[in-house]
């Protein structure tokens, strides 16, 4: 005969306590002692007891599942980021789903509507949306949103510091003699595309470079020989791509022309994503922190679902820094 599954009530037994005790022990342990929210869950782990998800929901209210929303799951940038938030919400005890918006702002609208009511909360990992349609979702659904920002103070977000990492890539090819370069850009809707366009241009004037903006450009591979053309009938001798993605098909496009890298055109990537150092040249990029976004992004999802003492944490920004490789160098003479 198959053994009995533990019930809720031989943990309470096991620990001690009631089985009202038990339940808020495993679905809401601030509202207990910590030595007796120990206590239940190692008798939990003894007796080898698991609560049913429907179980779960019925005695908390939640659903214990939280959504991580992405504009492109095929994108490199967002494997760090996925990795980053399912291990914090893992360790807080939460499922999650992964949804893919293809770029779309329709999509992502569509996907927060079917979501609302059957999730915690959402992440929204580099938004499409515009700013009044994040506010009024923030109002209807617990919300973070991970590179990008919006007016509303109830919402926390956590925010990796491209502007700044363009610019060193920026300050890295003048010093290179540099002296015309463009940046290929992302989406016309990416919030982080036009934070960048308008530091490089403070920072070009700073440094006596002339910048030309083109694009926009999808961030992915296939953007890359369209952008590498562009690139070459501008006059410039460096490019800074959005991202790794869009540099990887400028760099095939520009070897089919002809084009050496980096004796005739130097190119810099953004994100670091795998494959940046394995691409021949391998690429000079901005490297971003990208689990670790993920990470932060949940902690604060999970600060703002704490049922005993909800708050909303601050906005979190991540540095990032310019790893130089073989795809820059000298401006040619």
């Amino acid at each position: 005969m198959a053994e009995r599954a533990a019930t809720l009530r031989d943990v309470a037994e096991r620990s001690g306590v009631a089985v009202s005790t038990a339940s808020r022990a495993l679905t809401k342990p601030g509202r207990v002692s910590e030595a007796t929210a120990q206590r239940v869950l190692d008798a939990a782990r003894e007796l080898g007891y698991s609560a049913s998800a429907a179980g779960r929901a019925l005695s908390s209210g939640r659903t214990w599942t939280v959504a991580l929303v992405v504009p492109d799951i095929t994108n490199p940038f967002f494997f760090g980021v996925i990795r980053g938030t399912q291990s914090r919400l893992r360790e807080g005890g939460y499922a999650h789903v992964l949804v893919d918006t293809e770029e779309s702002v329709e999509a992502e609208e569509r996907a927060l509507r079917s979501l609302r009511r059957s999730v915690d909360g959402v992440i929204l990992a580099a938004s499409r949306l515009d700013d009044d349609s994040l506010v009024r979702w923030s109002g209807d659904v617990p919300l973070v949103t991970l590179n990008r920002t919006f007016p509303a103070l109830d919402s926390p977000s956590v925010v990796i510091d491209t502007p700044s990492g363009a610019v060193q890539a920026l300050e890295h090819l003048a010093s290179l003699g540099h002296r015309r370069v463009a940046y290929a850009g992302g989406p016309r809707t990416s919030w982080s595309d036009g934070r960048r366009r308008t530091a490089l241009a403070e920072a070009a004037r700073r440094l006596g470079v002339e910048l030309t903006g083109l694009g926009p450009y999808a961030p992915q591979r296939e953007a890359g020989p369209a952008a590498a053309d562009a690139v070459v009938q501008s006059g410039a001798t460096g490019v800074l791509a959005f991202n790794d993605l869009l540099a990887f098909g400028m760099l095939e496009r520009l070897e089919h022309r002809g084009v050496r890298v980096p004796d005739e055109m130097s190119v810099v990537g953004c994100d670091d994503v795998f494959g940046a150092d394995l691409v021949r040249p391998s690429l000079t990029t901005v490297r971003a922190p990208l689990e670790k976004a993920g990470h932060h992004a949940a902690e604060l999802l999970l600060a703002s679902l704490d049922p005993v003492h909800p708050r909303v944490g601050a906005p979190v920004e991540l540095p990032t820094h310019l790893v130089v490789r073989e795809s820059s160098g000298p401006a040619p003479s």
